[in-house]
């Protein structure tokens, strides 16, 4: 999952980043409100964690603007005000979330977790196709008894293709949401995580496979159902 971090202060910025690059997120860093506005009415991102005071312009106009935009993507309040009048305002104003500074970072991800899990309605923590399942939370993926770790881009590849089976993702879509449009990244870095993911699929002995459309794009499959 793609997510867009909107805090002027660069060191809780740095550590908020490097725990979600940690849990396997896709993180733009931000540091002043204007640009927060324009990266977030791109809509390329699952959540958004925005703090309030930022220079060039605060938080809440940065809020009000994109839902008056019709931009719907969740959105996390970061903030040292902890008056129940400010959250109030905030959440009035369309905010998802609010936490208060300082926080646990093991608050923040579970915080993540559940806003993101509200994008298209509920979405479970286990992902299955066939019988390989993907536990969001541990980030195993299993095939009976046997399972393996997935961590950063791979693990947001499978995280994809299985949250959409059957369904064809483009290289520029795996490109936008796990790299970001802006990435200088060649596409063909794709096909190389798609080539590993294809052989850990295969080492667990599963029955799903990663079929490639020829310039289209890559979708999972399970071989059971095909075979019907």
């Amino acid at each position: 999952m793609r997510l867009l971090l909107a805090e002027d202060e660069k060191e809780l910025s740095n550590a908020i980043v490097a725990i979600l690059k940690h849990n396997n997120y896709s993180v733009d860093a931000v540091y002043d409100g204007r640009a927060a506005l324009d990266w977030a009415m791109t809509g390329n991102y699952d959540g958004i964690l925005l703090d309030l005071m930022m220079p060039e312009m605060n938080g809440l106009d940065v809020l009000k603007k994109l839902r008056f935009s019709g931009i719907e993507t969740p959105i996390m309040i970061l903030t040292a005000k902890a008056e129940v009048d400010d959250k109030i305002i905030g959440l009035d104003s369309g905010a998802d979330d609010y936490l208060t500074k300082p926080f646990a970072m093991g608050e923040l991800l579970a915080r993540v977790r559940a806003m993101t899990r509200r994008v298209v309605g509920y979405t479970p923590n286990v992902l299955t196709v066939g019988g390989l399942t993907l536990n969001r939370e541990t980030f195993e993926l299993n095939y009976g008894d046997e399972s393996i770790r997935i961590a950063g881009k791979e693990y947001q590849m499978i995280e994809m293709l299985m949250s959409n089976p059957n369904r064809l993702i483009s290289v520029d879509q795996f490109m936008e949401r796990i790299w970001g449009y802006d990435s200088e990244t060649e596409n063909s870095v794709v096909w190389v995580y798609i080539s590993n993911l294809r052989k850990k699929i295969a080492k667990l002995g599963a029955d799903v496979e990663i079929k490639a459309t020829r310039n289209a794009g890559y979708y999972l499959e399970d071989k059971r159902s095909a075979d019907k």
